[in-house]
């Protein structure tokens, strides 16, 4: 690794080595010694980074969400060039789209979504065990993962006029839960026709749960 890369560069990095060996041999094929070596670095330039492999394992953690999340939001590179996406049907086209860009990713990386579901269950695991720390490495990855769709609907809500009838982080919440579940169901029959017949009921059954905005909000998001 140069000497010239910058912190986050060298993190970066680390994690994309990380998730390598966790790719081939699973998660305890991820110590701060395997990711040295795999990357060509001392153990000693590891553990800057990292102070820990639960630190590593956090950010491995949020780098599977980014990438979910980052396709998702492409939906909003045509949303100026759409006025007609208002009200619920407009955020159901909204999410309905994201998914569409999201699922791909999937399709395209099983391995990197089954890695997700292997750390949070190995947190857990370890959580039971009576090692919390280690166990909190669960709730920092729900907790990144409904912070990235809970923005993501904020943005679907603002740029259709319409306003959330609870709170966006139980919707949130909700959708991520039904969403695991069409994931976990694909990685075991790849049934990609079926999926995107759920996908769609998704995308509707958050739509519902929009309303329209009061009027001050609408005017407000007419001036931005």
């Amino acid at each position: 690794m140069g000497s010239r890369l910058t912190g986050d560069e060298r993190r970066a990095t680390l994690v994309m080595s990380a998730l390598e060996l966790a790719k081939r041999g699973g998660m305890d094929a991820v110590t701060i010694r395997a990711v040295a070596a795999h990357t060509g670095v001392s153990i000693g330039m590891v553990q800057y980074c990292f102070e820990n492999k639960e630190e590593l394992v956090v950010a491995m953690a949020e780098q599977l969400v980014l990438e979910l999340s980052g396709s998702a939001r492409i939906t909003f590179d045509t949303v100026e060039d759409r006025p007609e996406l208002r009200g619920r049907e407009g955020i159901y086209a909204l999410i309905r789209t994201g998914l569409e860009w999201g699922w791909p990713v999937i399709e395209a990386n099983p391995e990197r979504r089954l890695l997700t579901y292997e750390i949070m269950t190995q947190s857990l695991r370890q959580r039971e065990a009576g090692f919390p720390r280690a166990g909190a490495i669960a709730v920092a990855q729900r907790e990144h993962m409904t912070a990235e769709v809970a923005a993501f609907m904020d943005e679907c809500a603002r740029a259709t006029g319409t306003a959330w009838s609870e709170p966006v982080s139980a919707i949130a919440r909700f959708g991520l839960a039904t969403l695991d579940g069409l994931v976990l169901r694909w990685l075991v029959d790849r049934d990609t026709e079926g999926t995107k017949k759920h996908l769609d009921a998704l995308a509707r059954a958050v739509a519902d749960k929009a309303v329209e905005a009061p009027a001050e909000d609408r005017s407000a998001g007419d001036g931005e």
